[in-house]
């Protein structure tokens, strides 16, 4: 993977909804939440406000604390953590293909600190937390708190991410057996298919295992009564 590469997946993962992310499958979960169950994206702001709005913006203290404390229920405040893990080692495997063993040490330690530095976990949080007062009131916020803190909400946050990665990766495999099973279908009508059909096909249109972003794992939707 070259740099390139590494920058477009960043640039996914900023795109991207954040779910709760099971900490011992994977390196690193994306990414903020779009949405969170029972609550439309848009509840705490004006209609047609833009989302997000400053990273700076104030957040009343009450409002910051309970935001974190709904972050950790849910463990996306793990997620600068994880980021950063995830990005260190996308660069690391690029560059091991560019560097001898002794220099990609030294590389990688600097790469880290200035990574650190230029990226630090504290302002992604922070940020995030705005994100989150933007987009929902403080009644929200304390509905969901109370959600997540119960054994169903917790049974989300360690079972979704795991039902979330299922449900891809099955979909994927049935939308590609129907793809070939409708260019089989048409290959009559447009011969130029038969080559294209007799090509192996495992593995078309998958992504290699080491350039998948980290998996997403939390809910977009209501759970449940």
């Amino acid at each position: 993977m070259n740099l390139k590469t590494i920058f477009a997946i960043g640039a996914f993962l900023a795109g991207a909804p954040m779910l709760a992310q099971d900490p011992s499958t994977a390196p690193a979960p994306p990414k903020p939440p779009a949405h969170q169950p029972g609550v439309p994206a848009h509840a705490a702001g004006t209609p047609g406000e833009p989302q997000g709005g400053s990273a700076a913006e104030k957040v009343d203290p009450a409002k910051d604390q309970a935001i974190r404390h709904l972050m950790d229920l849910t463990q996306s405040s793990k997620m600068p953590q994880d980021l950063n893990a995830y990005v260190t080692k996308q660069v690391h495997d690029a560059m091991s293909q560019a560097l001898p063993a002794d220099k990609l040490t030294k590389f990688m330690e600097s790469f880290a600190a200035k990574l650190d530095s230029a990226a630090p976990a504290s302002a992604i949080t922070d940020a995030t937390v705005a994100l989150y007062a933007q987009a929902f009131s403080m009644e929200d916020i304390q509905g969901l708190i109370q959600f997540y803190e119960s054994p169903l909400g917790q049974r989300v946050v360690k079972q979704l991410p795991h039902v979330a990665q299922e449900s891809q990766r099955l979909g994927v495999q049935m939308e590609q057996k129907g793809a070939f099973t409708a260019l089989q279908d048409m290959a009559a009508e447009y011969p130029e298919l038969k080559s294209m059909l007799e090509a192996p096909q495992s593995g078309a249109g998958e992504t290699p295992a080491s350039e998948k972003p980290p998996a997403a794992g939390a809910p977009a939707s209501e759970p449940a009564k």
